[in-house]
């Protein structure tokens, strides 16, 4: 079996490169690597690699999201409706 020439391979973002994405850009290109996966246009090689770096990709976007989540703060009302105070924001 003969390994993929240059032109093959799919062009993918090295972990450390992954970790200075913003959110934004990290769901970008997963979006991108979930388009190409869905299509069938990639051989089996390159979607082996291309889902190793979404997988990268979704690890990023969730680390981001949950240091999101811990710096937000609720809001307490008291009995009258004004604010009270602060409390952690509690997702569930």
């Amino acid at each position: 079996m003969s390994q993929p020439t240059e032109a093959q391979r799919p062009e993918t973002m090295p972990p450390e490169a992954i970790s200075e994405l913003s959110f934004e850009a990290a769901l970008k290109r997963l979006e991108e690597i979930v388009r190409k996966l869905e299509s069938g246009e990639a051989s089996l090689d390159e979607s082996i690699t291309l889902y190793a770096e979404g997988d990268r990709l979704k690890q990023q976007c969730e680390a981001r999201l949950q240091a999101a989540q811990a710096r937000i703060d609720k809001i307490q009302l008291g009995r009258d409706g004004s604010p009270t105070g602060t409390t952690a924001f509690d997702a569930e």
